[in-house]
């Protein structure tokens, strides 16, 4: 790994873990320079990272600080609203789910990077639709890393994959970041999610962490702009 990377991902850790909170300021470009021994062009790098990620912003004149809620549409969720998951959103009513498609894959370039990932390692590629009282609601496209989260099979998918990592594999669920727009459905969507007339999605990218700051999932999921009422709760 190299040195910006190594930097990069120990920083990201602790803004995961909530030893850097929102609003805190992190250390200036010469003190990381001190501390880890390398040029400003390196720490340069290490904190443009960040900033892509949407984890932390550079205020001119000020310093670079932890992102809190107000600073973008990039926001980290209360695991007692986000990581209730589809199907406990959906309790109590029939909850099924479509598997369109299910493989182990090396994941591109941009998605390993975004789950610390090398390019030869595997990822699970998921595609399901999510329906309640069989009405199709949100279409989910997934990259899980198969060393984190071991045996994943169909049957899972069909349930709660949430469930699944806390429950049976015993991981701890921390936070995500999100990043929330509107778009248009292609065909393929359209078919899939029973859209008919002109009808825009709610695109959720998120990139979720569990405890230890390690992240677990990125994944994109479009949903019917009239089935949905998107819900958070910010934490600090």
């Amino acid at each position: 790994m190299v040195k910006y990377q190594k930097i990069s991902d120990e920083l990201r850790k602790k803004i995961v873990s909530g030893e850097y909170p929102p609003g805190t300021q992190i250390a200036l470009e010469r003190e990381m320079c001190e501390k880890y021994s390398v040029s400003r062009i390196t720490v340069k790098r290490a904190v443009d990272e960040l900033v892509k990620q949407g984890l932390i912003v550079k205020r001119r004149g000020s310093g670079t600080f932890v992102k809190s809620v107000e600073d973008s549409d990039m926001k980290a969720l209360s695991m007692s609203r986000q990581f209730e998951g589809f199907t406990e959103s959906y309790q109590g009513k029939k909850v099924t789910s479509q598997i369109i498609k299910f493989s182990i894959v090396h994941p591109e370039k941009d998605i390993a990077a975004k789950l610390l990932l090398k390019p030869d390692d595997f990822v699970y590629d998921v595609i399901r639709v999510r329906c309640a009282l069989d009405v199709p609601i949100v279409i989910e496209y997934m990259k899980m890393p198969i060393q984190l989260i071991p045996g994943l099979k169909k049957e899972i998918l069909k349930k709660s994959i949430y469930a699944y990592i806390q429950n049976e594999l015993k991981l701890k669920i921390q936070s995500a970041h999100r990043r929330i727009c509107a778009v248009m459905p292609s065909k393929e969507e359209k078919t899939y999610l029973g859209i008919e007339s002109t009808l825009p999605l709610l695109e959720i990218e998120q990139i979720a962490f569990l405890d230890d700051g390690r992240p677990f999932e990125y994944s994109v999921s479009r949903h019917r702009g009239d089935k949905i009422a998107f819900k958070s709760v910010s934490v600090r």
